[in-house]
């Protein structure tokens, strides 16, 4: 038998988005000391912040033209 704590999934587990949200969160933020800033992070980090507002966006759209219909 191994002595190791065995992990249990439950389905809390799989609905987890802190590390999610803590991306996004910094995404949104200002400069932080303690990360690289370098040209590729920053515009991997600028094209990031437009695919996820067009995302929203889009979201919305669709939302309210289900609602409308």
């Amino acid at each position: 038998m191994n002595n190791s704590k065995e992990q249990k999934n439950d389905l809390k587990d799989y609905f987890k988005f802190g590390e999610f949200f803590g991306y996004f969160l910094r995404v949104f933020r200002p400069h932080d000391s303690r990360y690289p800033n370098s040209f590729n992070l920053r515009m991997m980090h600028g094209i990031n912040k437009i695919s996820i507002l067009m995302f929203l966006i889009c979201l919305i759209v669709i939302i309210v033209r289900r609602v409308m219909w």
